[in-house]
């Protein structure tokens, strides 16, 4: 399978390959008892404790065998004893959160160093600002975004594509969330609610003049949390806010995703992935959502894909392709780091979004008061959806548009982009090229409140 990888590479970025969204309940889980969950966190630590010996020395039996001094290295039994000593090696390790690597961005034809530093702090969340150090004055003000990650399983980073597409014309911010094992139970719990103020302290410190990104999960609590500023006359109200594909109403063209929360159940999802953490982690003893287990999901939905990636991988550090072999580590280094949700938050989210859909509803609240979306006068929508999204339909995004009511039509846009999956609506060679330049569009025409904005909906 020749172009397997690339094939692999190409999909995972444009296409229907699950990275979160709380996008599948692992079948051992499901298919076991509840008393399975809560000693589960307990025996992953200890397996992966035992298996540090054994890479330990696959690690010093790789380095042998890709020693140019040894003879063996430049034969295919050295090969390929190398190449089965990463494998092993990159199937067993526990990823930690990946870098940004974004170091630089063009700017107007200049390339411009970037030093990223965050500009406010909670235990669960940091927020991050990509400054651009400029060596020559702007022509005019750039838009200031504020891109709101998911908090699904997979860390902030799996967004660098998203940012990196914005640098070179945007003022860049983003939500970066806390893995909840590293999180002491004494700084207390987080739900929906907390993430709710967690968005509108950050638009506060922000300081207004912002255009808001939600990016898939995140989009229930950005509308919920602009209906609660815009019902309070908010003076640090977005100028704009962008939903990409995010389940707003999850009764349109339901995906499997969605029908696993309707069918199971919130008492099942409660007994069966929720577990505490073990020591030695900062958070011991926290409910949470495993990282592991939501990976045993996202992998068993397209088990054979991964299968064949590292057969793949396998034939191509035999071969010496390099280039396979970087976009292999490349891909999965990011896909491979997950974290823990706490559990409150998940359970809440599954709850409210996945099963009782109180937001299109009406039935939504916050802290004891009700979620109105119709209060939204003041910010220009617009939503984005893909052709072939099979974890937040078509319409369900679109949905937003019928919940804020109030909002003029010439102040709102609805864009579907042809032929991409759901990772493909924020990353990507077609998010690049075809729906950046329309949301930047958006975000400028949405400054001036008497604009009209057709041209992002064509």
């Amino acid at each position: 399978m020749q172009k397997g990888l690339e094939g692999q590479m190409q999909k995972g970025l444009e296409d229907p390959m699950p990275i979160g969204e709380f996008g599948g309940a692992p079948p051992l889980v499901a298919e076991g008892s509840p008393a399975l969950t809560t000693p589960m966190y307990w025996m992953y630590e200890m397996a992966q404790a035992s298996l540090n010996p054994a890479r330990a020395v696959t690690d010093a039996t790789k380095i042998l065998f890709q020693n140019p001094l040894n003879p063996l290295s430049h034969t295919q039994f050295g090969k390929s004893i190398a190449a089965g000593c990463e494998l092993f090696e990159r199937t067993t390790r526990r990823y930690g959160k990946p870098e940004w690597g974004l170091n630089d961005t063009e700017v107007n034809g200049v390339r411009t160093p970037i030093e990223i530093r965050s500009v406010w702090e909670k235990p669960f969340c940091r927020l991050l600002y990509f400054d651009r150090k400029l060596t020559r004055p702007l022509r005019a003000p750039q838009p200031r975004v504020l891109i709101v990650a998911p908090m699904s399983g997979h860390y902030a980073t799996l967004l660098r594509g998203t940012v990196e597409a914005f640098l070179p014309t945007h003022e860049v911010y983003i939500t970066d969330w806390s893995d909840a094992r590293m999180v002491p139970v004494a700084e207390g719990r987080f739900d929906l609610d907390d993430y709710v103020d967690y968005v509108i302290e950050m638009l506060h410190v922000l300081g207004g003049n912002m255009h808001v990104v939600a990016v898939c999960q995140p989009s229930v609590p950005v509308v919920a949390a602009v209906s609660i500023m815009e019902a309070e006359r908010d003076p640090f109200v977005p100028l704009s806010m962008t939903l990409m594909g995010g389940p707003i109403d999850t009764r349109r063209n339901p995906t499997a995703v969605n029908n696993l929360a309707a069918e199971r159940g919130i008492d099942w999802f409660r007994s069966h992935v929720i577990t505490k953490v073990p020591f030695p982690h900062p958070g011991v003893m926290r409910d949470v959502y495993p990282g592991f287990l939501q990976l045993n999901g996202f992998i068993s939905m397209n088990l054979d894909r991964h299968m064949d990636a590292h057969k793949n991988l396998f034939k191509d550090l035999v071969k010496g392709d390099g280039d396979l072999v970087d976009k292999h580590r490349d891909f999965y280094d990011e896909y491979l780091a997950v974290m823990d949700l706490a559990a409150e938050y998940y359970l809440q989210t599954v709850d409210l979004v996945f099963i009782k859909h109180a937001l299109p509803k009406g039935e939504m609240t916050h802290r004891g008061k009700p979620v109105d979306p119709s209060k939204i006068k003041r910010v220009a929508l617009m939503t984005v959806e893909g052709e072939n999204d099979d974890i937040s339909g078509l319409g369900q995004t679109e949905a937003t548009h019928d919940l804020c009511s109030s909002i003029p039509n010439h102040r709102r846009v609805h864009y579907v982009q042809k032929g991409v999956g759901h990772y493909g609506v924020f990353n990507g060679s077609r998010f690049k090229s075809e729906i950046v330049p329309r949301i930047s569009d958006f975000m400028v025409s949405s400054a001036n409140a008497k604009a009209s904005l057709p041209a992002a909906a064509e």
